[in-house]
């Protein structure tokens, strides 16, 4: 499976993908990263919080920003360099994130792609920022 080589891309090209949220999926991200923060995993801790109930972790957003980079665009054999972040809005349960990347730049002598990356739940951002990667070449 290869994705797209950096000769096959274009300034403005986008991809997204869409998910929804579960309990289940925030407590499987909590066993994998390691985060087992209770404002995530603890609805009595998260009532007590500015938020009210619990939230997704803001790095699970960003793991669907990845997946979309590592799946779509550029796609499986790009490497990520590089990934600024800023968390706008909390995730909350049965939330559907639509996480976007889009080309805004592309550095033919270093072979990088320079990505918009977003995170929106029913139109507002929740999540935005930055990405760099590289994309395998095509053979000389």
């Amino acid at each position: 499976m290869m994705g797209l080589f950096f000769e096959d891309l274009t300034v403005g090209q986008s991809a997204e993908m869409t998910r929804t949220v579960t309990v289940e999926v925030i407590e499987a991200f909590a066993e994998v990263s390691g985060d087992a923060n209770p404002l995530h995993l603890d609805h009595e801790f998260a009532r007590t919080t500015v938020f009210g109930e619990r939230i997704a972790h803001g790095m699970l957003a960003a793991a669907y920003v990845s997946a979309v980079l590592g799946m779509q665009l550029p796609g499986p054999g790009a490497v990520y360099v590089t990934q600024s972040l800023r968390f706008r809005r909390p995730v909350k349960i049965g939330d559907e994130v639509t996480a976007r990347v889009t080309v805004r730049e592309l550095d033919d002598r270093h072979g990088r792609a320079t990505l918009r990356t977003v995170c929106e739940v029913g139109g507002k951002v929740v999540m935005d920022g930055e990405a760099v990667v590289m994309p395998p070449r095509k053979a000389a």
